[in-house]
């Protein structure tokens, strides 16, 4: 049964052998890559930090969110430093403080009051007056013999209302000073300079601290304004630079380097296993898509190391420009994807490219790097198809060019860039985009030899007529080398009408039968003179001869350093077919021998006991839709040419019952081919054919005599 699915294909011992040593490989490489900053190294020393000045630049080996405790002291300290110093004042106190300054003026004043109140003559009332307030200055006591007793009444009045007013507010002890000295501007301005600064020294001793100094509720003020600061926390980015070179190692750069490990490097497992267990997933899923759906690069050695090989490289070349702002957008990531799609196919190119952007974007820390990456990967992928020409590396570069500028647009318009930033990721963008191109194209060749995957360019010029091994074929069996032109023309249409590799199953039909140079005149195609050394053999000995022809090619194929995909498809396009007319031969020629009449039950016993092992090919069946449409298009070339009167009907009729031989005889077990794809395969052929045999235009007979008569005098020709 050919309609087989990947959903009901067992997953064998062998695949899981092939899982695990495959698997394990590329885990193991992109798990010590990406967990390569889990140990980072000590920068002291000549390396990095010199007498305590950092001597380059040292920069975050990753993203990093952390509590600076340095910084949160630092901003403690300042907010401590701001509050202001605590003073006991009260409004009880400072009114309690007043009255009792008020009635120590009217104690102080008395004399003053006395003496103004008694009946004395003017110098007695002076003198009196000069020594009522012992405290006063020489001009104080002239200003307040001067006065009058309306003068006094009045002053009076004023000092008692600034001295009750000065001590109902706040006088700290620390300005008590101050407020003295400014009592004289207290005083309103009617009196006169003498008489306020008579008032001044007469209020100054009164005028008392009604607040004092209070360390211990200044001391919990400060804690109060330190524990109000939020622990401060410094978010770095990826490569952003920790310490400038030349900036000294102060306690804030040291408590940064020492956050990310650089001073006292420590192993960070949780880190490793992150990392570890992304390469693991990645991984499995990548492999088991292939498994599922791409079994033909799965059973390929060569094809997984590919895979392995170039999602490693790309994997280090992020790692090592994951840090920067700028540099990971150059490097030429979509390259990947063209050499896959060219070397292996879309689909496998497409879900690596996947892979690979979920890996680019956690290395650096963006979503919209991982879109970079898979966006510009998939531009490329479906405009390089087959890569068959230079010119369609150069339209897959521009592909990705506009995919990678028009993400980093997105983004920049999404986020916060500006346009400096949006110039310098298009510049970038532009750049990975020809290096991706250039990569693809200078090494598709290199690698597509390396791991034994033949490239478009290789079959190109294979299909060259003026290959020596084609040339032989020409000259030495020129009806093998028509054969083979019949069958790669039907097995190039019937690929492409199944979405298989055209360019890959012409150039395998071109070298299919070189086996038959070794003994040209052993098949009819080149049988030129009539003869058939075939009625001189045994049909044994025919079918042996017949079935060489495969062994020798294989051997021509090799001397000639055919690609192995190519030599893959000489043994195939045979498959383990029975040669149905040396078999029949085999039979008639035993029930002849035995003397019996053919149709009687004996006959048909001794037919019967003819060993049909001899008389099929080694095989193997193919292993490919190409190989299976090889083998199709090799019986219906040879058997359509046989017919007398080619016509739709029976070009028809024979091409269906080729197909349900080749089905019936198994031969299609062991390749994805389904029933859909033969019914396709079968009207390719019809239209092909038809094409070749058509119906030639039958001229009149004069028509006819004139053309025979243009043929004679020109020396040969046809018309048709």
């Amino acid at each position: 049964m050919i309609a087989r699915s990947a959903s009901i294909r067992a997953f064998t011992r062998r695949d899981g052998v092939r899982l695990v040593a495959i698997g394990l490989l590329i885990i193991v490489a992109l798990g010590a890559i990406l967990a390569i900053d889990v140990l980072p190294s000590p920068i002291g020393g000549t390396n990095g930090i010199v007498d305590g000045v950092a001597t380059v630049d040292i920069r975050a080996p990753r993203a990093l969110t952390y509590t600076s405790s340095v910084a949160t002291e630092e901003r403690r300290n300042e907010a401590s430093q701001q509050v202001a110093p605590q003073y006991n004042f009260s409004a009880d106190r400072a009114s309690a403080l007043a009255d009792q300054q008020l009635n120590a003026f009217d104690t102080t004043v008395s004399p003053v009051d006395a003496a103004f109140a008694a009946v004395l003559d003017d110098a007695t009332r002076q003198a009196a007056l000069r020594a009522a307030i012992s405290s006063l200055s020489t001009n104080a006591q002239n200003t307040l013999a001067g006065l009058s007793q309306v003068d006094w009444a009045g002053l009076r009045s004023e000092m008692t209302h600034v001295l009750g007013s000065t001590e109902g507010l706040e006088v700290r002890d620390t300005l008590l000073a101050d407020v003295r000295g400014s009592l004289p501007n207290r005083i309103d301005s009617r009196f006169s300079a003498d008489e306020r600064a008579l008032a001044g020294e007469i209020l100054s001793p009164l005028v008392i601290a009604n607040s004092t100094y209070d360390a211990a509720a200044t001391q919990r003020a400060q804690e109060d304004a330190a524990n109000r600061v939020d622990p401060v926390q410094f978010a770095v980015r990826k490569g952003e630079v920790l310490v400038s070179r030349g900036q000294p190692i102060d306690a804030l750069a040291q408590e940064k380097l020492a956050a990310y490990g650089l001073l006292d490097p420590q192993p960070d497992p949780a880190r490793a296993a992150g990392w570890l267990l992304l390469a693991a997933l990645t991984v499995v899923l990548l492999l088991a898509w292939i498994w599922r759906f791409r079994p033909q690069i799965w059973h390929r050695t060569s094809a997984l190391l590919l895979i392995a090989l170039v999602l490693i490289v790309s994997t280090v070349a992020y790692k090592a420009t994951g840090d920067r702002s700028v540099l990971p957008y150059v490097v030429p990531g979509a390259a990947v994807g063209l050499l896959l799609a060219v070397l292996l196919d879309a689909g496998a190119a497409l879900i690596v490219t996947g892979m690979l952007a979920l890996i680019g974007g956690a290395i650096v820390g963006s979503v919209g790097f991982a879109m970079y990456i898979l966006l510009g990967g998939m531009a490329g992928i479906v405009v390089i198809r087959r890569g068959e020409r230079l010119t369609h590396f150069v339209q897959a570069a521009i592909a990705i060019a506009i995919a990678n500028v028009v993400v980093v647009s997105i983004f920049t318009l999404l986020g916060d860039g500006d346009a400096t930033g949006l110039a310098e990721l298009a510049g970038a963008g532009l750049a990975s985009a020809v290096g991706s191109g250039l990569a693809a194209v200078g090494s598709f060749l290199l690698v597509g030899n390396l791991f034994g995957i033949t490239t478009s360019f290789q079959l190109l010029e294979l299909a060259n007529p003026s290959q020596p091994l084609l040339r032989r074929l020409l000259l030495e069996t020129p009806g093998t080398y028509h054969h083979s032109l019949m069958v790669g023309n039907l097995a190039e249409r019937a690929a492409e009408a199944i979405g298989g590799d055209p360019l890959l199953v012409r150039v395998a039909s071109y070298y299919h039968d070189v086996g038959k140079l070794s003994n040209p005149v052993a098949f009819i195609e080149n049988q030129a003179d009539g003869q058939n050394v075939h009625d001189e053999l045994t049909p044994e000995e025919s079918a042996q001869l017949v079935k060489s022809h495969v062994a020798a090619g294989i051997d021509l194929a090799y001397e000639y350093k055919l690609p192995r995909p190519i030599i893959a498809f000489i043994p195939q396009h045979h498959g383990t077919a029975l040669m149905s007319y040396f078999y029949a031969r085999a039979k008639e020629q035993a029930v002849a021998d035995s003397g019996l009449r053919p149709d009687t039950p004996a006959a048909r016993d001794v037919a019967a006991a003819v060993d049909e092992r001899k008389f099929r090919h080694a095989g193997p069946k193919p292993q490919s839709r190409e190989a299976a449409i090889l083998m199709l298009s090799d019986s219906v070339e040879a058997s359509v040419r046989s017919l007398r009167q080619p016509d739709e009907a029976q070009i028809r009729a024979m091409v269906g019952q080729i197909i349900r031989e080749r089905l019936e005889d198994g031969q299609f077990d062991e390749c994805d081919l389904t029933l859909r794809d033969l019914d396709k395969i079968r009207e390719a052929f019809v239209a092909q054919l038809l094409g070749m045999y058509h119906r030639r235009i039958e001229y009149p007979q004069n028509k006819i005599v004139e053309l025979e008569s243009r043929r004679a005098a020109s020396g040969g020709g046809t018309a048709s």
